[in-house]
């Protein structure tokens, strides 16, 4: 097949790659030796119009600028412009869906065009931006998805944020994780771990730090690493710097962590915390799990299986003092190994092998 995939971020991007890029860059490592993959990326300064990334091509839409909005714009006309001047080319056509990416492609006939939605946001919008930004972005999110016929969600949790059309084709195909995480002889050192972007409001951050003030007094020997980077820092320096100097001693920031060094940062992290106020199926907590780590996560849907498996504790969401109780019962009660290896056993089902083996079934189906 021929597929053409809309990823707004991608390898080296000026604006950073979350999850949505590390989903595509892992599916389409697996496929492109049996079919022929194009990546539709937004464009940034600097970007070139054509590369060869990883082994795949990638072409770059949009506007070279560092404004975010006006980046994400640029790349929803584009994008949408280049699907249906050269859509005929392809086989199949993967979007990746952002409220922010007005390409109102659902209108889109001439080939077979999927949806893939990662998460649902929803009334958070208006708590994160000012009603002028929150609306339209509440508004898409709320009735696009359901326009499209083809859909990909990444989670149950996700899918049943909407409602879809009778007539309608979705799938749910999750996230997965490296086998080798498996093999990982866990550890256990003197620190919890939070793994991710740097977003203060989406990642709970701030709820992170007051809970783990609280999980200090109980264990002042216990350390908070925190790994990630984003367009947040700043904003997440001032709370740390907040915070009592007998908890900022503790918390160490490491930046952004990839490869073995993040492997290493799992392995022996005492336990692993989500604290998320909204979340896709959240790939540091698979591979947390994969890694034989117990976690602590928020009480959303989209983490609900991290419990369900029994792998961890979850707390009230955006409740710091909930966190900390959650964090000291874990630390507490001695299970801490056995959850982590319910979780291992668990997880050992969603590999990036099976995940891209499900997706390219689909893909091939429409």
């Amino acid at each position: 097949m021929k597929i053409l995939h809309l990823l707004y971020e991608s390898s080296g991007d000026y604006f950073g790659i979350g999850g949505v890029g590390r989903r595509a860059y892992e599916i389409y490592d697996r496929l492109k030796r049996r079919h022929d993959v194009t990546l539709l990326c937004r464009s940034y300064p600097h970007a070139p119009k054509e590369a060869e990334i990883e082994g795949l091509r990638h072409v770059f839409v949009g506007l070279k600028t560092k404004s975010f909005l006006k980046a994400l714009l640029g790349y929803a006309w584009y994008a949408s412009s280049f699907v249906r001047r050269h859509g005929r080319d392809y086989d199949v056509i993967v979007e990746e869906f952002s409220p922010a990416l007005p390409t109102f492609l659902d209108t889109y006939r001439d080939r077979p065009l999927a949806l893939q939605v990662q998460g649902y946001t929803g009334k958070q919008y208006f708590d994160k931006y000012g009603i002028s930004y929150a609306a339209p972005l509440y508004i898409m999110e709320r009735y696009r998805v359901p326009a499209y016929r083809n859909l990909i969600f990444v989670s149950e949790a996700a899918k049943a944020r909407y409602r879809l059309r009778a007539n309608c084709k979705p799938t749910v195909i999750s996230n997965g994780i490296s086998e080798g995480l498996l093999e990982v002889k866990p550890g256990r050192s003197d620190y919890i771990l939070c793994l991710g972007r740097i977003d203060v409001h989406h990642k709970g951050l701030d709820v992170l730090l007051g809970g783990y003030a609280g999980f200090c007094k109980v264990f002042p020997d216990v350390r908070l690493v925190i790994a990630g980077t984003g367009r947040d820092m700043g904003g997440f320096s001032v709370l740390v710097e907040a915070l009592p100097q007998a908890v900022r001693r503790n918390i160490q920031c490491t930046g952004w962590v990839d490869g073995q060094q993040k492997t290493a940062l799992l392995r022996d992290a005492l336990f692993v915390v989500a604290p998320s106020r909204y979340e896709t199926q959240n790939i540091v907590i698979l591979e947390a799990l994969a890694c034989a780590k117990a976690v602590v996560v928020s009480d959303i849907p989209e983490l609900r299986y991290a419990v369900d498996c029994g792998a961890g504790l979850s707390f009230r969401s955006e409740d710091a003092s909930s966190l900390a109780a959650a964090m000291v019962q874990l630390a507490s009660q001695g299970r801490i190994e056995e959850m982590g290896a319910q979780g291992r056993l668990w997880v050992s089902d969603y590999t990036w092998d099976k995940v891209s083996l499900s997706y390219e079934r689909y893909i091939a189906s429409l």
